[in-house]
């Protein structure tokens, strides 16, 4: 799913995770993914914080939440300890472009950013 090392793999790991919906339903497994600065301009249009987006997840039931299929996840580090991802997701019938920054911390890797884009193709 991507081209890169380790730094790459592992945020293909965090990701995937994060993709989860037995993780996206626990806040505590959710919270142990993202920085604590995390951010997110999230498909529709709206910004979210790390707590926001913690307790969005929270209170979604399992039928709404459906699996997110993820395609095309390449990676790139842009720099020690930091790594970029794009991939597509379907989730619903609704199709985003995605992009995450990744960071090392003394946690392992944290998701620091990121950014949803709807499209229709």
């Amino acid at each position: 799913m991507a081209d890169g090392g380790a730094a790459v793999e592992a945020a293909v790991a965090g990701e995937l995770r994060l993709l989860d919906p037995e993780v996206r339903a626990s806040p505590e497994l959710v919270g142990a993914l993202l920085h604590p600065e995390f951010h997110e301009f999230g498909a529709s249009g709206r910004h979210w914080d790390r707590a926001s987006i913690i307790a969005a997840l929270a209170g979604v039931t399992d039928q709404e939440a459906g699996p997110i299929v993820p395609s095309g996840m390449k990676g790139v580090e842009l720099a020690p300890g930091l790594v970029h991802l794009t991939f597509d997701t379907e989730h619903n019938g609704s199709r985003a472009h995605r992009s995450s920054l990744w960071r090392l911390t003394a946690n392992g890797w944290l998701l620091y950013f990121h950014q949803a884009t709807p499209y229709g193709g």
